[in-house]
């Protein structure tokens, strides 16, 4: 199992459980985690949905050594929802999503917080998009949703950098609302959850559906956007040379890209 599942109060929780990976999503994570989220948006005795992770990491992102064998062995089998099916159930999800980050987020473990109605991080740990440092484009409609959240500069800066993000800067940014001790991260946020929880699930429904419906257009060209960049980029020299150096446990080297790249 890659997944924990916790039901309390009216909040279901979902533990990522890939700890020896930093919960790095596979495509079975993917899969498991996209399932679980329409479970508990169809399932009425759910109110709302606190993500966490086992371990030391919230989420590593994507599976870098899967994501190379998808690159490059063209009879790689994917998974029936991957990445594209958990975004979907992540923008169609009509409850409240509360976060809490208990460690290292990468890529979809930082952009998923776009889709956050409520994030806590603990102040132990740390959020990065790589995606330049990947040579690769931006996904999960963070090109939409970071700038709205953060601010142009902010999420210019978060996008383009490929740097990592301590706790307190994300929370100055506003990419997060609360900064916990570790120890207390879990506890605080489940009582932030259980409140909602206890508001009638109608209710709930219809406040997160007026707050998102405005956004549903402009998610889904940003990740139109998105999805064209990054098929262009996707196995391009600079992709390669990051994945490839990723494998080799070494520094990537983009100075000796072919020109433009």
């Amino acid at each position: 199992m890659v997944l924990q599942i916790e039901d309390r109060a009216r909040v279901r929780t979902i533990t990522l459980d890939r700890p020896e990976a930093l919960n790095a999503f596979n495509e079975e994570l993917y899969d498991a985690t996209t399932e679980a989220l329409r479970a508990a948006a169809d399932d009425p005795a759910v109110a709302v949905v606190l993500i966490t992770g086992n371990g030391r990491g919230f989420s590593a992102g994507t599976d870098l050594l899967e994501m190379h064998k998808i690159a490059t062995d063209p009879e790689f089998v994917r998974g029936e929802h991957g990445f594209v099916g958990l975004v979907d159930a992540l923008v169609d999800f009509p409850k409240p999503l509360v976060c809490a980050v208990n460690g290292v987020g990468l890529g979809i473990g930082t952009t998923i917080l776009g889709f956050a109605d409520l994030a806590f991080m603990a102040s132990t740990a740390r959020l990065k998009c790589p995606f330049t440092s990947l040579g690769v484009a931006p996904e999960a409609a963070s090109s939409y949703l970071l700038p709205r959240l953060l601010g142009r500069q902010d999420a210019a800066w978060v996008l383009l950098s490929a740097e990592w993000i301590s706790a307190a800067e994300a929370l100055e940014m506003g990419l997060v609302w609360r900064v916990c001790e570790p120890d207390d991260l879990l506890p605080e946020a489940r009582r932030h959850a259980e409140v909602l929880a206890a508001r009638p699930i109608s209710s709930l429904v219809a406040v997160k559906r007026t707050m998102t419906e405005p956004l549903r257009a402009k998610i889904a060209e940003a990740r139109q956007r998105e999805n064209a960049a990054f098929a262009e980029l996707m196995g391009g020299p600079a992709n390669i040379e990051a994945l490839t150096a990723f494998a080799e446990g070494r520094e990537p080297d983009f100075t000796t890209l072919p020109p433009g790249w």
